[in-house]
């Protein structure tokens, strides 16, 4: 049974540009419950701040029924936690936390929020892992190394795709290649910068492009990850994880270029309401929370 009241939040930093409490609240509305969606921002300083510990103890007292959790903490809060659920487990990040049975359980439902979205944008997203024609042999770019990246790659190569994996940080990339790649689908890694992929759009023919790293996102608003003296490959979908601004610098170039891009407003919705149903049990309408978005611009 749903409880009268339900206490939410979101662990990360910055916060400033965050949507969520707008859609988790509309979800709460729309599904008849009670309850406030906080933001919980503190600055990074190489460990998980003191002041989330806290947050999680209130969680684990049940003070507070559920959290998300978002760059840069979603690798760094679970040693924090008494379970993974296995699709966190297998990408080594959490974005949804709960209590379970007196524990505090962390989830991923980024993979199922972006894959989901993708598929609803990208016709040729599910590859059956069993084809080996020009379909089942895409190619997908994958822009960053960290726990959203980690949530992509892993759809990605769980779906047969070919990845490759951009970042400026060698070693971390080189980590979640290790982490995701198998004998049938080895995963590579470049150098995020100009001559790196440069060579590789002149060998690869690349169907995919995601950005996961926060560049681009408010109010940095005028970076891309994208070298600027880069064309793009003439035939990929470019995919951009940051929804603020609604069109990024990276995007604006891709649609430029005569390519298709959207932003990661889908992804967020799909996997806002899946971490919503972890928290209350019920699966709320993302038409809803999309319309609490519209509401709040006009």
């Amino acid at each position: 049974m749903p409880r009268a009241y339900y206490e939410l939040g979101l662990i990360g930093y910055p916060l400033d540009h965050s949507l969520s409490p707008l859609l988790h609240e509309a979800a709460l509305k729309a599904c008849g419950l009670e309850g406030k969606y906080r933001l919980y921002s503190s600055p990074p300083a190489g460990h998980l701040p003191d002041v989330f510990r806290e947050i999680l103890d209130q969680l684990r007292q049940g003070k507070l029924q559920g959290l998300n959790v978002t760059i840069p903490y979603k690798q760094l809060i679970i040693p924090w936690l008494d379970k993974l659920s296995p699709t966190s487990h297998a990408v080594g990040a959490v974005n949804t936390i709960f209590l379970k049975d007196h524990g505090l359980v962390g989830e991923n439902t980024d993979v199922a929020g972006f894959w989901v979205d993708l598929k609803n944008n990208y016709a040729f997203a599910e590859i059956p892992h069993e084809k080996n024609d020009e379909r089942g042999c895409q190619a997908a770019l994958v822009l960053g190394a960290g726990g959203s990246a980690r949530a992509v790659v892993y759809a990605l190569s769980q779906a047969g795709w070919h990845v490759t994996i951009a970042a400026r940080r060698l070693v971390q990339a080189e980590e979640v290649a290790a982490a995701f790649s198998s004998p049938g689908l080895p995963i590579s890694v470049r150098a995020l910068k100009l001559d790196s992929l440069s060579d590789l759009i002149t060998q690869e023919d690349i169907r995919l492009i995601v950005n996961t790293t926060p560049l681009g996102m408010f109010p940095n608003v005028n970076d891309s990850p994208w070298p600027p003296e880069l064309g793009f490959p003439e035939r990929a979908f470019v995919y951009d994880l940051v929804y603020n601004p609604k069109e990024t610098v990276f995007m604006h170039r891709a649609r430029s270029a005569g390519l298709h891009a959207v932003n990661g407003l889908g992804m967020l919705l799909e996997q806002a309401a899946l971490a919503f149903e972890c928290w209350t049990g019920i699966h709320p309408s993302t038409n809803e929370m999309r319309g609490a978005l519209v509401g709040a611009k006009s």
